[in-house]
């Protein structure tokens, strides 16, 4: 009898584990696609021409699955839309001709999972309403990486509640056998209890090693990284109300950045030129991230104030102090860096690295600017190579280009990868 109770409780207990197994593979597998780093992904590959719910350098990404025919082409459009084009797909060339023949760089380097994540954080972001308070404040939206760190949570949750149980089973397994062997005479030691169970003990510790393993080489790797900082500033000045709604162009503030290496922070003269007449703010409100409501008069008081001048009087009547602005992107000492070469020899954008900073009224930092976003940009970037005599030098490069044999030149291709360009 009791042989048979015991042999029942047994294949209940394989039940249990088949049953948690499968559990635990299910789990594993709902969110296959992943929402927040698709999020990350797109920002560094996708941002400079696209946008979620407006069509900017490419088209609105909303509902772009539903544009194609099936989900294999659209990963062949993103690794090499060339191939597709010459492939006669009707959609792909009519996109060509609608965007002015402009072809969409290759990105052989984005896996088939990368493509899925970012089409995962795209239809997260096209079913949250277009604008809300992020679009007021001019900060992206945040809630696909919210999400995907919950997900992470409840998924880590079900595997330890799992682990747990399985333990239990393993402890009732034992007690069984125990049991079974007592009632036909046959001398079994007594269980040791889990917590004494040196294997028990030995699995933990070594689940311990690696998570404390795993956490201490992510935070070694985040050193001195500080994506979305964004500081309180003496002076609230809103780039969103300067370069935004006034269309003040960024190198007039910033003359340095097609000149030297450093973009430089405008002088109070470069600022004073416009604000000797422009004495009150009369643009929308301003608000800061947590919401407080901010004087806009006020704030070019602060300037006046630091720069000794009288607005009443229409002169400078004391002298002038300077505004200790907080520096927000500072690379390591040891990384070399020229906003000219990428500016003038690379025309590339503001917006590349700083993200839509016509939209931000506070300024923070967008990308990452870790040497593997930097060189995954210059992996991926086409420079602007014929008609720049920057890139006079290549020759042969120049030649495959007339030739046919490439359409394009990367950055990597002009030796933009090579350790002595960012570090010498």
């Amino acid at each position: 009898m009791y042989r048979r109770v015991s042999n029942h409780l047994r294949k209940q207990f394989v039940s249990v584990l088949i049953l948690c197994a499968g559990l635990l593979f299910s789990f594993s597998n709902v969110n296959a696609a992943d929402a927040g780093k698709g999020k990350a992904i797109f920002q560094a590959n996708c941002a400079t021409c696209h946008n979620v719910h407006k069509k900017v350098t490419g088209p609105a990404l909303a509902g772009v699955e539903d544009r194609w025919t099936n989900k294999k082409l659209l990963h062949q459009w993103v690794h090499n839309s060339a191939s597709v084009l010459a492939s006669g797909d009707a959609y792909a060339n009519n996109l060509f001709k609608d965007f002015n023949g402009q072809q969409m760089p290759a990105f052989p380097s984005i896996s088939d999972e990368d493509i899925d994540n970012i089409l995962a954080y795209i239809k997260d972001e096209q079913s949250k309403p277009v604008g809300g308070a992020a679009a007021a404040t001019g900060q992206p939206a945040t809630g696909g990486e919210e999400e995907g760190s919950g997900n992470s949570l409840l998924f880590g949750i079900i595997t330890l509640v799992l682990a747990v149980v399985a333990l239990i089973l393993l402890q009732i397994n034992s007690n069984l056998n125990k049991l079974a062997a007592d009632k036909e005479g046959v001398a079994v030691p007594e269980p040791v209890p889990f917590y004494k169970n040196k294997a028990y003990i030995a699995i933990v510790i070594f689940l311990l090693f690696i998570l404390g393993g795993y956490y201490t080489i992510n935070g070694a790797i985040g050193l001195g990284r500080q994506k979305d900082y964004q500081p309180v500033q003496p002076i609230f000045y809103s780039h969103k109300v300067h370069a935004g709604i006034n269309q003040i162009n960024c190198l007039y503030c910033h003359a340095g950045a097609e000149k030297s290496k450093h973009a430089m922070i405008p002088s109070e003269n470069i600022c004073m030129n416009c604000h000797k007449a422009i004495n009150e703010y009369h643009g929308p409100e301003l608000t800061t991230v947590e919401g407080k409501k901010i004087n806009g008069t006020a704030e070019i008081q602060k300037l006046y104030d630091h720069v000794g001048w009288d607005k009443d009087k229409g002169k400078y009547t004391k002298p002038g102090t300077p505004i200790e602005w907080v520096r927000i992107h500072k690379l390591p000492d040891h990384v070399y860096f020229n906003h000219s070469q990428h500016v003038v020899a690379g025309k590339q954008q503001c917006q590349t690295c700083h993200g839509n900073i016509q939209e931000m009224d506070e300024v923070k930092q967008f990308a990452e600017l870790s040497m593997g976003w930097c060189i995954n940009c210059h992996r991926t970037t086409k420079v602007q190579f014929t008609e720049n005599k920057y890139y006079s030098i290549f020759t042969k490069l120049h030649d495959d280009v007339k030739n046919g044999k490439i359409d394009s030149v990367t950055v990597e291709q002009v030796g933009g990868t090579e350790c002595q360009k960012c570090h010498y």
